[in-house]
């Protein structure tokens, strides 16, 4: 591939292993805490180009690195959290200019959840403004580059996590997803990416405030067993007794399946070709591991899209509104980004159907079961085209135009998180300009084990290219 790419793989205490291999080299001694904390640390500083790090915590990794006082199963493995969640002594920026930089006083529910696994916290990760759009772009720093390929989107609104995972900063760090914001960073940086079921793990404070909570919490990595683990690891700490546990995954389930293959979204528009031919060429690998494949079709209405599109307005303008009461950081509207106001204003023009969108969101996880009457997992695109060029998604965009784009690109997506349910981004396949395509594979309200034992199987099908092999 000639296009202009980065990645930070050399020899040195991370070497190419995953967050899982990494674990078990610090449990055996055969590298020390401090050893892969300066091997990121000098990656991460080396990855700065991608503009995927936007607070930095070093100076307290070296000190916790020394002490070597972790615990968990990932214990002294270097990662990062999204600049959307409340570290404390930290400030939160939300990837927006209006947002104060007082440090936090408390860490977040969630946060601690994750730290609880033994990680050693670098530092927090870019995200587009609010993670309202699906490219990490913003309007006053520079835009998170994919290290793929230096001139296009890594995706959002987990874009920095991912950038820095796929360039191999650091093997593992937090995302989170309101409408595909883990699922399509995943995809854009070729990485594995897990939306999970609403209430898998602790609900942050965001996602309690909201009367549809559309928020999951999860992980962008390398290999499948690193998302096994976490979520195996995560109910340790917290098991929600409402969903039908994880359990320990280690690789593909014995069951054949019978998968529906959705190719064309709810909303009539169609794939471009090269991410159809990778979902198709999906189909076939799974149909030759035994599977039953045949065409479906998620049953959600037509105004979905539409309920969709006025929920996330709605949340624009609390943010536009309720600023100073909801940043207690501090909070200047006058920066807020262009996107943020042009959703503030759609919304205001259309809040008197805000009962009627509520009312309809919440008949959606009903919606979305009917088709697993007939299907075990539905296999789908995560994105309606290949990842584009930075601008495309961009601050710079008028706002019709970003929002016509962002509808069409994003069409996959936003239907588990208003049902629920979860659904799995994986880097299956490539377009003629080298960067990944990814397809997903949504499962029942619950049945993350499905999702994953069948990515195990397709990963040992088919192994994950990283951008060092390439």
């Amino acid at each position: 591939m000639s296009q202009p790419r980065l990645h930070v793989f050399t020899d040195d205490a991370l070497g190419t292993s995953d967050a899982t291999a990494l674990a078990q080299q610090l449990a055996q001694g055969s590298v020390s805490a401090t050893e892969v904390t300066e091997a990121a640390i000098a990656r991460l500083e080396r990855a700065a180009p991608l503009n995927g790090l936007t607070l930095a915590a070093f100076d307290n990794a070296r000190r916790l690195a020394k002490d070597n006082a972790f615990s968990g199963r990932f214990a002294g493995v270097p990662s990062l959290i999204k600049d959307n969640i409340d570290i404390q002594g930290l400030p939160t920026l939300h990837g927006s200019a209006a947002m104060g930089r007082k440090p936090m006083k408390k860490t977040s529910i969630l946060a601690k959840q994750y730290l609880a696994q033994g990680f050693n916290l670098l530092g927090k990760s870019s995200l587009p403004a609010f993670g309202f759009t699906a490219s990490t772009e913003m309007a006053h720093t520079p835009s998170t580059r994919n290290p793929w390929h230096l001139a296009h989107s890594a995706g959002g609104s987990s874009g920095g996590s991912a950038a820095l995972v796929a360039a191999g900063a650091v093997p593992i760090a937090h995302g989170n997803d309101g409408g595909g914001s883990i699922r399509i960073p995943a995809a854009a940086c070729g990485l594995v990416g897990l939306k999970c079921t609403r209430g898998r793990l602790v609900t942050q404070e965001a996602g309690k405030a909201l009367p549809i909570n559309i928020i999951s919490d999860g992980v962008l990595t390398r290999t499948v067993r690193d998302t096994a683990n976490f979520f195996a690891e995560a109910e340790i700490s917290y098991r929600n007794r409402k969903l039908p546990p994880i359990g320990q995954i280690s690789g593909p389930g014995k069951q054949r399946l019978h998968i529906g293959l959705m190719v064309d979204s709810i909303a009539g528009d169609p794939t471009c070709a090269q991410t159809r031919l990778a979902v198709e060429a999906t189909a076939k690998r799974l149909s030759d591991l035994g599977h039953h494949v045949d065409v479906a079709q998620i049953d959600l209405p037509q105004r979905f899209v539409d309920d969709f599109l006025l929920y996330w307005a709605m949340l624009a303008f609390f943010v536009s509104k309720f600023g100073l009461v909801l940043f207690p950081q501090g909070f200047d509207r006058k920066q807020l980004d262009p996107l943020t106001l042009g959703l503030a204003r759609y919304y205001q023009q259309r809040f008197l159907k805000t009962p009627g969108m509520l009312r309809q969101l919440r008949k959606s996880q009903a919606h979305y079961a009917e088709v697993f009457s007939q299907f075990d997992v539905m296999l789908t695109p995560v994105l309606a085209h290949t990842t584009p060029e930075l601008g495309y998604l961009g601050p710079a965009v008028d706002f019709d135009t970003q929002l016509e784009r962002l509808l069409r690109y994003t069409t996959f997506t936003p239907a588990n998180n208003a049902a629920g349910s979860p659904a799995i981004s994986l880097p299956l396949g490539q377009a003629e300009n080298g960067l990944p395509i990814g397809v997903q594979l949504n499962g029942r309200h619950g049945d993350e084990r499905t999702l994953l034992e069948l990515a195990f199987e397709l990963e040992a099908e088919q192994p994950f290219l990283r951008l060092d092999q390439v």
